[in-house]
């Protein structure tokens, strides 16, 4: 498992039940550190119209489950014809080929138009809760939660248009639009297919073509479950460029931003904490898509247990009345004056699962054909499901004692051992050993590993093996997956129109993640973006 590397000790998140007023404790840190203990309200999914009285609460689903770039173009016509370059007044034939951008080639942000309350809704987090006209617009409301999705937002919209240019004038307007509409629906999939799932070892079964019969909808279980494969995501964006890319003021900002700043030689490296990223579009005009880009190709955290602290401490940071600059609060150590709640997604996940009515973990095994665990060890792997005798622990009551998360060894990703509290620890650390085993922790917590909630089993099992996965996430993505595949009669593998749209224009679909990147920002990664190169 990769280590999480922090010098506070956490003791366990405990989920909420799923009350309508229900609450999560957030997180709770050693004594010596700044962050207090602090509570968040927990909003649960609206309920589908004529559920939840007298019968199950359902929820629905706000976006189309299509892997069919929604995220690029919206799911309702309001929404595209404000991003398409042109007049918004309800006719969409008047409208341009091009998606609208800034003159940088950014996304436009909602005053873009004007008047900032006529734009699309657009979520806000963070720094955009007291400042909502620096939002920018895309076909998804989330567009704006961190820099790295921001960026592919962005990266897409500037497909989209490069397209367009490429193809001959004497076609109309919405002939060129619905043509790369088409073209970058296909990449998408293409890279979804090709090589973010292969990535992570998830082996679907051949392809056979449409299947009518086949629900592409998105399962509860996928959603509230599956999908969430938090843990992965990395505490901060760490990236390099020549001496020069910015200018004194520019780098005097980004330190002003909680961005940290080190030259070194005829280079410059950026340190940019999630929670600087978070809720803050302009920091990605500022640093350039390239940069951003550049970040992303480093080496992410296993699909585990352990969630980074980024996302267990100063997630979702709301400013209180009367806080304009939420940077003074201090990333990514918070000040709780500032903020009126901070976050725990893994709490979160939990509470999340509950909402939804969903299964228990060996329930849910059952339901994916696969045999209920009948101990914790069994689920994780491990050799024990007790607490060691060690002074360092309370034996009376271990499980609230923050030193059974102690790491006692960390190694390398070349299996050398690395010791606590080094350079080494903070910048090499992939495999950490704690005090005390997950299964210990579970047992302690749950009992039992049928009263194991689904989410928590789920990042618990041991891999399959060649995979990022245990046995019930992989089975959720691979039928998931294949039901988006199966039940899409526009799946690019199906689609004989994508096959024309290369005869008569040359555009080809079956383009990797780099080489969109390289063809919209100049740079060059590795050519499999979804596997570390070192």
């Amino acid at each position: 498992m990769r280590v999480r590397t922090s010098s506070r000790k956490t003791a366990s998140p405990s989920g909420a039940g799923s009350g309508d007023s229900s609450s999560i404790t957030i997180s709770v840190f050693a004594t010596n550190d700044r962050l207090r203990t602090l509570r968040s309200a927990f909003a649960r999914t609206p309920a589908a119209p004529g559920t939840g009285v007298n019968t199950p609460r359902q929820q629905v689903n706000t976006l189309s489950s299509f892997i069919d770039a929604s995220n690029v173009y919206g799911v309702d016509p309001q929404r595209l014809e404000w991003l398409r370059v042109g007049p918004v007044d309800g006719d969409m034939s008047n409208n341009g080929a091009r998606l609208m951008l800034t003159a940088d080639d950014f996304l436009p942000s909602v005053d873009a138009r004007g008047d900032p309350s006529t734009a699309p809704a657009m979520d806000l987090m963070g720094p955009l809760v007291g400042t909502p006209n620096r939002a920018v617009v895309a076909g998804d409301v989330r567009a704006n939660e961190n820099i790295a999705l921001t960026a592919l937002h962005t990266l897409f919209a500037r497909e989209h248009n490069r397209i367009v240019a490429s193809l001959p004038s004497s076609l109309s307007a919405e002939e060129r639009f619905q043509i790369a509409r088409r073209v970058v629906g296909a990449e998408i999939q293409y890279i979804t297919y090709t090589q973010f799932l292969p990535a992570l070892g998830v082996r679907l079964d051949p392809y056979h073509g449409y299947d009518s019969a086949v629900n592409p909808g998105l399962s509860n279980e996928f959603a509230v479950v599956g999908y969430r494969a938090h843990s992965m995501i990395h505490g901060e964006f760490d990236t390099t460029v020549p001496a020069g890319t910015y200018s004194d003021a520019q780098l005097a900002a980004f330190a002003a931003q909680q961005v940290v700043v080190e030259p070194d030689g005829d280079q410059v490296r950026l340190e940019i904490p999630l929670a600087a990223a978070f809720g803050t579009p302009d920091l990605l005009k500022d640093l350039g898509l390239g940069p951003v880009f550049q970040s992303l190709s480093q080496r992410q955290y296993e699909n585990d247990e352990q969630i980074d602290n980024a996302l267990r401490s100063v997630l979702f940071q709301i400013p209180k009345p009367g806080i304009a600059d939420p940077t003074v609060c201090g990333v990514p150590a918070v000040n709780p004056d500032c903020f009126s709640g901070v976050s725990d997604l893994g709490a979160i996940d939990i509470a999340r699962g509950r909402d939804h009515g969903m299964p228990t973990y060996n329930d849910l095994r059952r339901a994916y054909g696969l045999a209920p665990k009948t101990s914790f060890v069994d689920v994780t792997g491990e050799a024990t499901q007790r607490f060691p005798v060690d002074p360092l622990i309370n034996p009376r009551d271990p499980i609230n004692d923050p030193n059974i998360l102690d790491f006692v060894e960390l190694r390398d990703a070349d299996g050398n051992l690395v010791a606590p509290g080094s350079d080494a620890a903070e910048e090499e650390v992939v495999l950490g050993v704690r005090r005390t085993t997950v299964a210990a922790r579970l047992k302690a917590v749950y009992g039992t590993v049928d009263r194991l909630d689904a989410f928590v089993g789920m990042v618990s099992e041991r891999h399959v093996k060649h995979t990022e996965f245990g046995e019930l996430q992989l089975a959720i993505w691979a039928k998931q997956f294949s039901a988006l595949r199966d039940g899409d009669r526009f799946f690019y593998r199906n689609d004989p129109v994508l096959r024309f749209i290369d005869h008569e224009f040359g555009i080809d679909y079956r383009l990797t993640l780099a080489e969109i990147v390289k063809l919209n920002t100049g740079v060059t990664l590795q050519r499999d973006v979804f596997k570390f190169a070192g």
